[in-house]
């Protein structure tokens, strides 16, 4: 069992582990589909650095007692203004959510996430956003058992074999 010490902005000492969870993530979707993603990283050592500095697109790390990074949550706020069709909200839209596999069952995700939530209200957002691919059945049941409904649904028709 895991002692948590603290859930946390990230810090630049973090992207090792950031990118490691990054590569979970990545691997769950690499073996389902392999005709879409490739094994590797979403974000460089450099990229990580930058959002980590960047106010408007916040990272939190669930980290141990040991400040061990045991997951972590991307965010980016989206505001759109004088749209035609969208009211002028702000979101905190989740880039990607990871805890360690090693880790997982122990709560760590639930806690992040209401971590996550209740900045989210401190920085008056409206609502949370996030994708999810359908066939990462075991996430869609996460986020469903922390509240989350449908907003949109993203549709697709193969056209080549292989997939």
């Amino acid at each position: 069992m895991v002692v948590i010490e603290l859930i946390r902005r990230a810090k630049l000492k973090d992207i090792p582990k950031i990118n490691d969870l990054l590569r979970q993530v990545n691997y769950v979707h690499y073996e389902k589909r392999k005709d879409i993603f490739k094994m590797g990283n979403k974000y460089t050592d450099e990229e990580l650095s930058l959002l980590i500095q960047d106010d408007n697109r916040p990272i939190f790390v669930i980290a141990s007692d040991q400040d061990e990074v045991l997951g972590y949550v991307l965010g980016r706020i989206e505001q759109h203004f004088n749209n035609n069709l969208l009211t002028d909200i702000k979101t905190l839209y989740v880039d990607d959510f990871c805890v360690d596999e090693t880790c997982r069952g122990q709560h760590l995700g639930t806690k992040l996430y209401h971590y996550v939530k209740e900045y989210a209200k401190s920085i008056d957002c409206h609502n949370i956003t996030l994708n999810v691919w359908s066939l990462n059945e075991s996430a869609k049941k996460f986020y469903e058992h922390l509240g989350l409904i449908p907003q949109k649904i993203k549709m697709e028709e193969l056209l080549k074999e292989g997939a």
